[in-house]
């Protein structure tokens, strides 16, 4: 399979992913409870806004907008039928803005949970999962994705099964978890032990990492787990725009464009190679990103309490301890609400 994730870090170095794709077409009008992946049918102009904004932003890496986009997730809403046609729109809208862009942008086709469990802890079988991010990937291969993306995962067992969908429809594909409760992932999974995830299988990743989970702080120190394990690694990390937070019925963010702008020299600094924002990364805060990536030189390998002192402390450790879990369950939550 042709790797385009390679190439392009052997190009430019260190590449920018896109930021939120659900809190970003909340303000554009999305309904809390519908499904994004309608909206490639049904308003792809506001779809092709949001991929146009994050290139504008200086993005290397756009996702489709297709992370609920399994028979599973799309039956909640009577799509379950129409599962190839909404990946393949979402890919083609992705694809036309970053072949407008005049440049190299990575179209990643975004898979995400189904939102069930796999045998013997729920009712789905692995090769059930399987045949389902398949049907998935090949509509997103079709469309003109690159790479299958595989993202906010928390089972290492339907990690292995999306990434063998990949494998059989011929995609190269990443695969990222979110590590939002005590350090891990809801499932068990710690970030030092996510390389042995797929290393049976025929093709290996084109990179492996983190999104999501709580805030910025916590995912760097996801971060410095994983590249000590692996230092030569393709790690990426997508955290979300600080913490978030309830006023009233809405969910905001804490992060500043300065904060996200600190996190990616960190996380340039402690080995990623991907770099991007998940809930609550807007335009603004990519951009920040973009400049900060431009001007920061690699430097010496922080230490959480450099973390801690530069951007805020840990608030998933911080919970576990305590008993009290706020940050993981209010990311959770978000979640839930932009993909549902």
């Amino acid at each position: 399979m042709t790797n385009p994730i390679d190439a392009l870090i052997a190009e430019k170095g260190v590449l920018l992913a896109d930021g939120a794709t659900g809190t970003n077409l909340f303000a554009m009008g999305l309904e809390s409870g519908d499904a994004p992946e309608l909206w490639n049918e049904t308003a792809p102009q506001k779809i092709a806004a949001l991929h146009q904004g994050f290139v504008d932003a200086g993005a290397d890496i756009i996702l489709t907008n297709s992370f609920g986009g399994t028979r599973h997730r799309l039956k909640l809403h009577g799509a379950q039928d129409r599962v190839f046609e909404l990946n393949r729109r979402a890919a083609e809208l992705a694809r036309t803005v970053a072949d407008a862009a005049g440049r190299k942008v990575i179209v990643a086709g975004s898979v995400g949970p189904t939102g069930e469990l796999l045998q013997p802890l729920g009712a789905m079988t692995y090769e059930e999962a399987v045949e389902a991010f398949a049907e998935q990937i090949e509509g997103l291969k079709a469309g003109g994705a690159e790479v299958a993306w595989i993202e906010t995962m928390s089972s290492p067992d339907e990690i292995r099964a999306a990434a063998e969908a990949a494998i059989r429809v011929g995609l190269p594909y990443t695969f990222t978890a979110s590590f939002d409760t005590a350090g891990r992932t809801m499932m068990g999974l710690a970030p030092k032990d996510i390389f042995g995830v797929t290393e049976n299988l025929p093709e290996q990743p084109a990179g492996i990492g983190a999104n999501c989970g709580v805030g910025a702080s916590d995912i760097l120190a996801s971060l410095f787990d994983m590249t000590a394990a692996n230092p030569d690694a393709t790690v990426i990390v997508k955290g979300n725009c600080g913490i978030p937070e309830f006023r009233g019925t809405e969910i905001h963010y804490s992060g500043t464009p300065e904060l996200m702008a600190d996190y990616v020299r960190l996380a340039v600094d402690g080995g990623a190679s991907i770099i991007g924002g998940c809930c609550g990364t807007s335009f603004q805060h990519l951009a920040a990103m973009r400049e900060a990536l431009d001007a920061h030189r690699k430097g010496e390998r922080p230490s959480v309490d450099d973390v801690v002192t530069r951007i805020g402390p840990l608030r998933n450790k911080v919970a576990a301890e305590s008993g009290a879990g706020t940050g993981a369950g209010e990311a959770r939550r978000e979640r839930r609400r932009a993909r549902a």
